[in-house]
């Protein structure tokens, strides 16, 4: 029954489409992880989040890039399996796996430079509380990342998803300030925020 009702809560029949989409050429042409990561100065030591980190999309060139700790944060275990077998065939031994829920970030306060959260947060309700966490967790100046796709019009649309001045207004409302935004691809966007 447990295990029923937390397939069911993360809509797991929907999976495959999920990864193929998650791992896809249209993906990487539209939003190449290196470059989001080079949006932000990331130093070399840095601890890095990937919040809602699915199949390692941006965990794995986030690894590449520090010398210090990725978190891989997922529901999903078979998602974190997938990026620990990537992870290994490509020697890359600075990634940790978390099987963690978005209300409790099993992380200290302030042990975080940079969170990044991908075609993620829309997922969440109520989201308040996750964003406070996700501010928790990160070191003053640290930064967070977030990649979000605009709400589409017309029939059809039953997805959800947030615009980019309702992710902006939550993101503010949590006490982060928005450094910048990017549209790296049509209905793509890209907020950068800061804690203070």
């Amino acid at each position: 029954m447990m295990a029923h009702h937390r397939n069911h809560t993360h809509g797991q029949h929907q999976h495959k489409g999920k990864v193929s989409y998650l791992d896809s050429p249209k993906r990487r042409e539209e939003m190449p992880p290196e470059k989001l990561l080079n949006l932000i100065p990331i130093k070399q030591n840095a601890t890095i989040l990937d919040f809602g980190a699915g199949t390692g999309y941006f965990s794995i060139p986030a690894a590449k890039l520090v010398g210090g700790p990725v978190y891989a944060l997922d529901l999903d275990d078979s998602m974190l399996e997938m990026i620990r077998s990537k992870a290994q065939q490509e020697n890359i031994t600075n990634i940790v796996p978390i099987q963690g829920h978005s209300d409790k970030i099993p992380l200290p306060d302030a042990s975080i430079d940079v969170v990044i959260a991908s075609l993620v947060l829309h997922e969440i309700q109520p989201l308040a509380p996750t964003l406070t966490q996700l501010k928790n967790v990160l070191k003053e100046g640290g930064y967070l990342i977030c990649v979000e796709l605009e709400p589409k019009a017309g029939p059809g649309q039953h997805a959800p998803r947030i615009t980019m001045a309702g992710m902006e207004q939550a993101i503010t409302d949590a006490g982060l300030r928005i450094m910048e935004k990017h549209f790296p691809a049509e209905s793509l966007y890209v907020l950068i925020a800061r804690k203070p």
